[in-house]
């Protein structure tokens, strides 16, 4: 179960946020103030460089953390910066919403149970892609084929991969380094699955959103934005399979037309087929380089596992200093009780 032996069990509510004025009022609404398991519950918004004023919505709201880009830096960069934040402001849970009123607040209960209950590091809210009245035939394919490889990929059991209803426990939170720059959800799956951390569903409602996403301009290119984050995460967890297997393929293709020079080389009719023993010789090269730089990039990712594991350390090392400097309060809002802070 998540707790500190006794302590108080804090749990932040992180809203990614740009141009949200309008509907970022009737988000923290819903979100409930107690829950069952929780000892305190604070919201976190990270204003992504909004000009609306969602900064002076959230401050008249009294959310307890802001946080604001000084431009717009994108949703991944907003959830590094939020998931930041509210791992220095103490959070032992934290979940992720929209600021679009998608998800239901209300749910954020059920939520987190699974990680109250110790049963998860990572739950995903489920949004019933298959039968979802909010959504067209067009995403519905879309999200359940995308969702489909990401659990192949994650060696995981997600039903709705790109879903941004998240809860997150601290340990997890700790050791997540999202790297894209387009969407945090595929490569924080991929990511967490590859380390082995347990990952349930839970199914949530929706409500209707009245506006476009602003993630994207148009399908075929968050089409284009997800596979290429899918498979830049799967390489960089798992690059001795990706880049081996890259390299056989094309040594096996190289295969084709050396069978085919031979064929014609013990038939007599060798010398008017050389360019296929080039071509073929040329591609075994190819595949055999791919291959090595596949063992390359696995001692890469070698390190970086070791980086990784120095930098969970150092956070909590910096957490433990932080705690003995406050008197054991990590709060950033000592004086007010909505703090606004600037991220470059």
């Amino acid at each position: 179960m998540v707790g500190n032996g006794g302590l108080m069990t804090k749990l932040i509510v992180q809203i990614p946020c740009y141009n949200e004025a309008e509907d970022l009022p009737a988000t923290l609404a819903a979100i409930p103030r107690r829950i069952e398991g929780i000892d305190t519950v604070e919201i976190l918004v990270i204003d992504d460089g909004s000009h609306d004023g969602t900064s002076d919505v959230a401050r008249r709201w009294g959310v307890h953390h802001i946080v604001r880009h000084r431009r717009n830096r994108g949703l991944a960069q907003a959830f590094r910066t939020g998931i930041r934040t509210a791992l220095d402001a103490g959070a032992d849970i934290i979940v992720n919403t929209d600021a679009d009123g998608q998800y239901e607040g209300a749910d954020i209960p059920k939520l987190v149970q699974p990680v109250i209950a110790g049963e998860a590091d990572i739950v995903v809210g489920d949004r019933g892609v298959a039968d979802n009245a909010h959504f067209g035939p067009v995403k519905r394919l879309l999200q359940r084929l995308g969702s489909s490889v990401v659990r192949s990929l994650s060696r995981t059991d997600i039903t709705d991969a790109v879903s941004g209803f998240r809860a997150i426990t601290r340990a997890a939170a700790q050791q997540i380094n999202i790297t894209t720059d387009f969407s945090y959800t595929t490569d924080m799956l991929i990511q967490s699955g590859r380390k082995r951390l347990a990952i349930k569903s839970v199914p949530i409602r929706t409500n209707a959103t009245l506006r476009p996403s602003r993630l994207f301009t148009s399908i075929p290119r968050f089409i284009v934005n997800t596979g290429i984050t899918m498979a830049r995460a799967y390489t960089t967890h798992n690059p001795l399979r990706a880049f081996v297997a890259s390299g056989l393929l094309i040594a096996l293709v190289g295969i084709a037309p050396i069978a085919r020079f031979l064929w014609f080389y013990f038939t007599g009719d060798g010398d008017g087929h050389i360019q296929s023993l080039v071509i073929g010789g040329s591609l075994l090269v190819l595949g055999v380089l791919v291959a090595i730089m596949g063992v390359l990039a696995d001692l890469v990712a070698a390190n970086r596992k070791l980086i990784e594991t120095n930098l969970t350390e150092l956070r909590e090392l910096r957490e433990q200093v932080a705690k003995l400097e406050h008197g054991g309060s990590k709060d950033e809002t000592a004086s007010t009780p909505a703090s606004l802070r600037k991220a470059g």
